[in-house]
């Protein structure tokens, strides 16, 4: 059997760890630090701060594009480079404004880097353990995810610092670029330049269908991350435990990866796909069903292990029905359509919060998995069979 754990793979994932840690680090604190240094109020931060995501989602359609067509380790340089540098500008950011539009810019990096290093991860696995890897490679975002915001927040309340955090992000990010500059890739062939320009070089139009799916579960984390807290709060009395909530959500992730290896390794990508949904359907019925401690936390635990499953589960898939100079768009396509679903779960969470209540809008998110599942089982498992190709 080919070699999976090879020396470029364990350097991508170490970048790839670099690049969330760094990202996660700051993330909790922002909002403090744009209050305690700028003075700004809650819908101030709000706007300043969802630029970052705006950003992000739209450079990842073109970073797809531009990750096929030109030589993908020039490309990954360039995005990490300025992933990098763009936290230098938080420590010299004097004003509100000028804040607003370093951290809005800093998005559009971010986006194009999470999908050229996804890809070149895929370059760099033998096709025979591809699909084991993908899921082996998400392990990196959520570990950084896991114990980042909490060492974040740890520094902080031991030196009330935030130049101290920029910096330290600045480090690892910085770190992480130096491991991914060490990477060898082998010559792939690209999107020709003489080809004409089409939808499909920018949406993986192949593989629209699991993309529309995707969207269904990105809903229902969408409106879960965001008005968690505040459900929590008014309607189970938990003020504390938002934290503790995605802690245990990351542990489910990391858990379904490493149970989820040896089914991928043996190409059962339905089959995971299938033990995810069933798992993070039950977490969001519990959550809804049984409002209590015991129901809160058990269904954190459910969620984290059901998309743990899915995700790379659907990223394989979607991988498979692109050829191999279509990998940036293939990644870009499911990051896109996973970040529809999030803006729509933001944005429809908060029409359905405020005329039906916090309780009836997350069984609304509930009734939405359960469709995301059905949609899945009925049509887009059949849609995948007929559309993937030989492994490469």
């Amino acid at each position: 059997m080919e070699k999976l754990w090879n020396p470029n793979y364990c350097k991508v994932m170490a970048a790839n760890f670099s690049l969330f840690f760094a990202f996660y680090l700051l993330t909790p604190l922002l909002p403090l630090y744009l209050s305690e240094n700028f003075g700004a109020t809650k819908d101030m931060i709000g706007l300043v701060l969802s630029g970052y995501t705006v950003t992000a989602l739209l450079s990842r359609p073109f970073s797809g594009f531009m990750v096929d067509s030109f030589d993908r380790k020039h490309m990954l340089m360039f995005f990490y480079a300025l992933f990098f540098a763009f936290f230098a500008g938080y420590l010299v950011a004097g004003s509100i404004l000028l804040f607003a539009i370093v951290r809005t810019l800093h998005g559009a990096p971010f986006g194009s880097l999470t999908v050229a290093n996804s890809t070149v991860a895929i370059d760099v696995l033998p096709s025979s353990r591809r699909n084991e890897g993908i899921g082996f490679y998400g392990l990196s975002n959520n570990l950084a995810m896991a114990l980042a915001p909490t060492t974040g927040i740890a520094i902080y309340q031991l030196t009330g610092n935030f130049h101290l955090l920029f910096w330290l992000s600045l480090i690892v990010a910085g770190a992480g670029l130096a491991i991914d500059s060490t990477v060898k890739l082998q010559r792939r062939p690209l999107v020709s330049k003489t080809q004409k320009w089409s939808f499909d070089r920018f949406f993986l139009t192949r593989g629209w269908l699991l993309a529309a799916n995707m969207v269904f579960f990105g809903f229902c984390f969408g409106v879960l991350q965001n008005y968690l807290a505040i459900y929590s709060k008014e309607a189970l009395g938990i003020t504390g435990g938002t934290g503790v909530f995605f802690m245990i959500v990351s542990v489910g992730l990391i858990v379904s990866r490493l149970m989820g290896s040896r089914s991928l390794r043996n190409g059962k990508l339905t089959e995971n796909a299938l033990h995810g949904m069933l798992f993070s359907t039950t977490g969001y019925v519990l959550f809804v069903a049984c409002a209590n401690h015991f129901g809160y936390y058990l269904s954190a635990l459910l969620i984290g292990l059901g998309n743990g499953l899915i995700w790379p589960a659907f990223l394989n898939m979607i991988i498979a029905m692109a050829y191999n100079n279509q990998r940036g768009t293939a990644n870009s396509t499911l990051l896109v359509s996973w970040d529809v679903g999030i803006g729509l779960g933001v944005l429809i969470g908060g029409f359905l919060v405020e005329f039906t209540g916090y309780t009836a809008t997350f069984l609304w998110v509930a009734m939405a998995q359960v469709g995301g599942a059905a949609l899945f089982v009925l049509a887009t498992k059949g849609f995948f069979m007929r559309r993937r190709l030989a492994a490469d």
